[in-house]
């Protein structure tokens, strides 16, 4: 891949179970990725830091029971502002079988749950833009 990617990563609402996303952005940096990590932030403020950085991927990560009703106030806002579209749109956190299936039906393009390992997230994330990029 000649561009590197760049990914914003972002704490979903007021959760504050950090260690996993902080554990994911170094596989991502340490797999040749840009990432820029946000924390704690609300859809609006992810969307605007990620026009502003112009990212490739959007990662959410929920672990505090929020993920439905946040992530799909995300999902609807980049529909309505155009960035779905341009960007691609990850959550992981851990979360009922159920809710990743809804995840998916939001529009997320990825669901990672808290099994996932670096090799699949790294993958499915070069898939992605291959995807998005029309490779």
């Amino acid at each position: 891949m000649d561009k590197k990617i760049k990914i914003l990563l972002s704490k979903l609402g007021l959760d504050v179970h950090n260690r996993g996303v902080i554990t994911v952005a170094r596989q991502l940096r340490d797999a040749g990725m840009e990432v820029i990590y946000l924390g704690n932030a609300l859809p609006t403020e992810i969307l605007n830091t990620a026009v502003q950085e112009q990212v490739d991927i959007i990662g959410v990560s929920s672990l505090g029971g929020a993920h439905i009703t946040l992530g799909k106030d995300l999902i609807e806002e980049a529909v309505e502002e155009g960035l779905k579209e341009k960007m691609i749109f990850v959550i992981g956190g851990i979360f009922s079988i159920e809710d990743e299936s809804k995840l998916k039906d939001i529009g997320f393009d990825g669901v990672f749950t808290a099994g996932a390992t670096k090799d699949e997230i790294v993958g499915s994330i070069h898939s992605f833009v291959k995807e998005r990029a029309g490779q």
